[in-house]
């Protein structure tokens, strides 16, 4: 198998990047061209991280930095291509945006998930990659879904 290469997203990763969104059902994919826009146009200080596998992007971060906050970022987007899952690949991609915001002197990053049984995994993911829960709020994303606060100090 090839080594994983987490680079900058760009352009031409987009329609690989869709594929991967309609595979995950993280966001519609359709929507993925404006999300990325500024950052392609560098506009603004968020950026998203495009995982390649043998020259084709299959894994995806989007990472924010949190309005009125002094050095806390919020991971707003992680997706990899479901046939690839289980290889640490998001592990490496999460790594990757740390490793930069650690550079540029940030100091925190949270991540929000559901806090219902279909994303199980997701909590224990980011357990095993050094974050904590941080706060849950009862019913935010509807009724009986909470939604959970990561954190990790950087």
């Amino acid at each position: 198998m090839a080594e994983p290469e987490i680079k900058p997203t760009v352009a031409a990763d987009i329609t690989a990047l869709q594929g991967v969104l309609d595979q995950t059902g993280l966001f519609p994919s359709e929507m993925l061209p404006e999300m990325l826009a500024p950052a392609l146009a560098g506009e603004g200080e968020a950026f998203w991280l495009t995982c390649h596998m043998g020259g084709a992007a299959v894994g995806l971060c989007y990472t924010v930095p949190e309005a009125m906050a002094e050095g806390t970022w919020n991971m707003l987007a992680l997706a990899v291509r479901p046939d690839l899952q289980g290889q640490r690949l998001g592990a490496k991609l999460v790594a990757a945006a740390e490793a930069r915001l650690r550079q540029a002197g940030q100091r925190i990053l949270i991540v929000d998930t559901s806090g219902t049984q279909d994303f199980d995994a997701a909590r224990r993911f980011y357990l095993a990659n050094g974050y904590e829960e941080e706060a849950r709020i009862r019913d935010f994303w509807a009724p009986g879904d909470d939604k959970v606060t990561f954190r990790k100090a950087l």
